[in-house]
């Protein structure tokens, strides 16, 4: 089998020291379901434009025409440690929304494939491109963000920071939040490369002290160019006494260790 991209999916949420943020447009999504996969490194016959072929045909004829499920997509690695790791994210507006989508999900596919048999070697020939071993995880979507302007036509570049928090004794969620969105404000949000941005923090999972920041670029050209302008904000935001004061009182929210990850968002096959 050639050589694979990873595919994740992107805009994992997290909830602060069981803090959750109240989302201000009540319709947006609330939660995130992420189900990570990995590829069937045995099979031999595999094809990109197969894998496309079949998943599109898929969210046709389920996925677009359940209700419940807010938006799909899958994300494609560019650098990361696991070349047989594939992620697939769903978003829904609510808790119980989630247990609905499946149920509806069983009853589009017997509508789509009526004749059983039929609808078995459907999803045959979609599950052998994937091994049997999965995991699944739930996020919680936080404000802050810099939606895409529109359904991407094309693959985009996502740059995926995780920090950790370090829930300080002397903290408070008052201040975290203020220096946040003042920096969002002023040089996330003001970034002309980023096409879209999307932070989240862990809900149900393994680690619940990451803190996640999704980018949405052009490519890895801009991705540079977005890192070389968020400095140039911050310069033009605050004084170099503000910007000494602020990492100040913001760095003791985070442990200081942080992970890099850039992935190729898939397009085509998004809801």
């Amino acid at each position: 089998m050639k050589t694979i991209r990873i595919l994740l999916s992107v805009a994992l949420v997290l909830v602060f020291s069981g803090f959750l943020n109240a989302q201000e447009n009540d319709e947006a999504p609330k939660y995130i379901t992420r189900t990570t996969m990995h590829w069937n490194m045995e099979k031999d016959d595999f094809k990109m434009s197969d894998w496309k072929a079949i998943e599109k045909e898929y969210l046709d004829k389920v996925v677009m025409k359940n209700e419940h499920i807010m938006g799909a997509s899958f994300f494609m690695h560019q650098f990361t440690d696991d070349n047989s790791t594939l992620e697939y994210v769903q978003t829904f507006g609510s808790w119980e929304a989630i247990e609905k989508a499946a149920e509806r999900s069983s009853e589009l596919a017997k509508e789509a494939w009526p004749d059983d048999d039929a609808r078995a070697e459907f999803f045959k020939k979609r599950n052998d491109f994937y091994s049997n071993a999965h995991s699944d995880e739930i996020y919680s979507i936080i404000d802050g963000a810099k939606p895409l302007a529109e359904m991407p036509t094309k693959d985009l570049t996502l740059y995926l920071r995780i920090s950790h928090f370090a829930f300080p004794k002397d903290g408070t969620m008052k201040e975290w939040k203020e220096l946040r969105d003042e920096r969002l404000e002023k040089v996330v949000h003001k970034n002309e490369f980023v096409l879209g941005y999307y932070p989240s923090t862990h809900y149900y999972g393994a680690d619940r002290t990451e803190f996640i920041e999704a980018f949405y670029v052009e490519d890895l050209a801009s991705l540079e160019k977005m890192l070389d302008r968020s400095p140039e904000l911050a310069k033009e935001a605050w004084s170099d006494e503000e910007r000494k004061e602020r990492w100040e009182k913001g760095s003791k929210y985070y442990t200081g260790v942080h992970e890099d990850y850039i992935y190729t968002y898939v397009s085509g096959l998004s809801k």
